[in-house]
This record gives C-alpha cells, structure tokens and sequence, in this order.
C-alpha cells in the first residue's frame, strides 16, 4: 500500500480567475420577466388627462364644453344650470354630437371625491369619455 503524499505538477487542478456570470444572468432573466408581467397591471383603466400643476398653460379650443360642479353639488354646463337628468341632452347641444370632443371638468374645492366620481360616471353613460380636470395655476417660483 503505497501513499502519496508529494503533490506532482501532474495532478495539479488549474485555477481559473474568470468572474462566472451566469447566477447574474439567472437574476436579470427573472427581473426581466417579473417587469413584462408588472408592467401591464401599472396602467389605469378611467382614461382622464390630468395636467400637472406646474405645467404651461395648454391653447383652448374654439368652444371648449366646462361642465362645472359647484359646492352645493348643482351642475353647469357652461354658464348654463342643468341636472344630472338632462346633462346629455346639454352636452350633445353644446357638441353636436361629438362625443370624442373633450369635456373640461372643474369642481369646487369642498366637493367630496366621491360626488366627482358620480359626475364623471354621468359623462361616461353620456358617451363622453374625454375628459379634463380643471384647476388652478400655481404661479412660477
């Protein structure tokens, strides 16, 4: 029985000094396929433009439609007082039918969010779906 105990340059395992990247690759496939997965769950399903606050004021249309929500939740179209009954009937006058004509949207500020909701829903069953919010500019600092 014989032991070897002297290591021979012939048995001698060789050393690689290469970074082995294929667990970074593993991870960025994973990441990849978590963000094509996440990405379409991201988006919203209310179409509204809601422009930034700091932004630059936008051209108006010719004849732009505001259908306006006051504090005591009575609505306007216009400078032209209208319940929610014969809201569509307004807006197909004020448009000429075109539904794709977008609706400017402004609320009183003590309006609650849920009666907003409501108007917008009147808009959507009308066949309105574009809409704008209206606010206030905040002046440049």
């Amino acid at each position: 029985m014989a032991l070897r105990t002297a290591r021979h340059d012939d048995d001698a395992l060789e050393e690689t000094h290469a970074i082995n990247v294929t667990p970074f690759i593993d991870v960025m496939l994973v990441l990849l396929i978590i963000f094509m997965v996440a990405a379409p769950l991201a988006t919203v399903d209310t179409a509204v433009d809601l422009p930034a606050s700091s932004a630059r004021p936008q051209p108006r249309e010719n004849e732009p439609v505001f259908l306006t929500v006051q504090a005591d939740l009575s609505l306007r179209v216009n400078d032209a007082a209208v319940t929610t009954d014969a809201l569509p009937a307004a807006l197909q006058r004020l448009t000429g039918g075109d539904r794709e004509q977008r609706i400017y949207l402004r609320a009183d500020r003590q309006v609650a969010y849920g009666d907003l909701v409501q108007t917008m829903n009147a808009l959507r069953a009308a066949g309105y779906l574009k809409v704008a919010l209206v606010g206030l500019e905040q002046p440049a600092p």
